[in-house]
């Protein structure tokens, strides 16, 4: 069973610019790669401004260069340290990460991660999917801002996810699948699409 929840792309073509990277479990325990997902991120966005030239005749290119390649290292390092965090630590199944350059009207850039949860985890996540889709981003900053302050774990803010709706005005949207080898794991992509 499939579901979708927010503004979230199928099917995303693969005539123009993309990237996909893979982070499999078998090698190093997926938790023990947090301190990579800057290396990550950072990568993907300096990999991203060879689409958008700096032109020494056009100073605001080099800003609009700037804009681009912080946007995308804060949004693929939120990505890729929540779905190290929430990856299920049983599951076999790699984690995906990928970025797409989509020129349309104007350029957008998809970027999406792919990790595996249990159902119980799947239940929560999309309990706060919904809540971050019918909500004001800035009531709820301030609402998981106090929660996350009560919480030891460190697993309940979703800071991150407000922060790309509030800050960059980012689309957020979510697929969850079952995966067909194990019932009680679900494949959850996280997308997020931004308008450069």
């Amino acid at each position: 069973m499939t579901q979708i929840f927010g503004e979230f792309r199928e099917n995303l073509p693969s005539d123009q610019e993309f990237l996909i990277l893979g982070f499999s479990p078998s090698s190093v325990p997926i938790k023990h790669r947090w301190r990579n997902n800057g290396l990550s991120a950072d990568f993907v966005a300096d990999y991203l401004t060879t689409f958008f030239p700096i032109s020494e005749d056009d100073p605001s290119t080099q800003e609009r260069q700037v804009e681009i390649k912080s946007a995308v290292s804060y949004i693929a390092n939120e990505l890729l340290e929540n779905a190290m965090k929430f990856n299920d630590e049983t599951s076999n199944y790699p984690i995906r990460f990928g970025l797409h350059l989509l020129e349309e009207t104007n350029f957008t850039v998809v970027l999406f991660v792919t990790n595996s949860i249990c159902c119980q985890a799947s239940d929560k996540f999309q309990s706060f999917i919904q809540e971050l889709i019918n909500s004001d981003p800035a009531e709820l900053y301030i609402q998981q801002l106090e929660k996350s302050a009560l919480d030891e774990s460190g697993k309940s803010s979703g800071l991150g996810l407000i922060t790309m709706k509030q800050d960059y005005l980012a689309k957020l949207g979510w697929k969850f699948e079952r995966l067909q080898k194990d019932a009680e794991m679900v494949a959850v992509t996280t997308m997020v699409q931004l308008t450069v």
